[in-house]
């Protein structure tokens, strides 16, 4: 039997990267798509390791050809793309919204909202040619709530769960799954050099937090794998939070 493959966007580190390694324990050929080449080779290795098949191409989500190009690359290596982690995002930079640039808005729209619908639009396409697939889309505790500093991060987020619900409304009975989780503040490297930058943030995020602590990438990768790949065929279209219970004391 041929081996699964996904494509995991934002794969060079946090929750790309621990959603590689958990897919892989699972036998799934991976392809690692990131901007920073160094992490991006170095989830390859690691995926590698465990006995699987990975490579890694470079991308910016944001440029339309980049999205293009990684599809077709794994489309010529592994035929085919049964699995999707829509991941890749910025946090911006924790400045309130009347603070932040024009060009910060545009950076964080361009990678976190086009490239998450430039990724759907085209790995949908070779999904739905071999007959459909399953795609989770990273959204986060700021696309279910609102939240200050992240104004256009949450804009952003917010459309991950429309782009999420309305793709089911148009291609679940054509063997489509597309389903969203949401992290609460999440132990990656996003967030650390967001609470670095705020250290109050961080104060403020776990005392919110009903289990008192963040979350971390192997947990969230846990939900991802099991929303991917697993038996439970009739979960669809759904926003999944993973937060410790944060949004649901607001």
């Amino acid at each position: 039997m041929m081996a699964k493959v996904a494509i995991i966007t934002g794969a060079g580190s946090g929750l790309g990267q621990a959603t590689a390694l958990r897919l892989a324990e699972e036998g799934i050929n991976i392809a690692v798509v990131d901007v920073n080449e160094t992490g991006g080779n170095e989830t390859v290795e690691l995926v590698k390791k465990l006995g699987v098949d990975a490579f890694f191409v470079k991308a910016d989500v944001s440029k339309l050809a980049d999205v293009k190009n990684y599809v077709e690359k794994t489309v010529e290596k592994f035929g085919t793309i049964d699995y999707f982690l829509n991941n890749a995002a910025i946090s911006g930079s924790g400045k309130y919204f009347l603070e932040t640039s024009p060009e910060d808005i545009e950076q964080i729209v361009g990678i976190n909202l086009l490239g998450a619908l430039y990724g759907a639009r085209f790995v949908a396409e070779v999904m739905l040619k071999n007959g459909g697939g399953s795609i989770v889309n990273t959204a986060s505790s700021a696309g279910v709530i609102g939240q200050d500093t992240v104004v256009t991060y949450s804009a952003t987020k917010h459309g991950i769960v429309g782009m999420t619900k309305s793709l089911v409304a148009e291609y679940a009975k054509d063997g489509l799954r597309v389903n969203a989780v949401a992290p609460g503040p999440t132990e990656t490297p996003m967030v650390k050099a967001y609470f670095e930058a705020n250290p109050q943030m961080k104060v403020n995020a776990e005392s919110g937090i009903p289990q008192k602590r963040l979350g971390t990438p192997e947990e969230v990768a846990e939900l991802v794998a099991f929303l991917l790949t697993s038996k439970a065929q009739y979960i669809n279209g759904e926003v999944i939070s993973i937060d410790g219970g944060f949004t649901n004391v607001k």
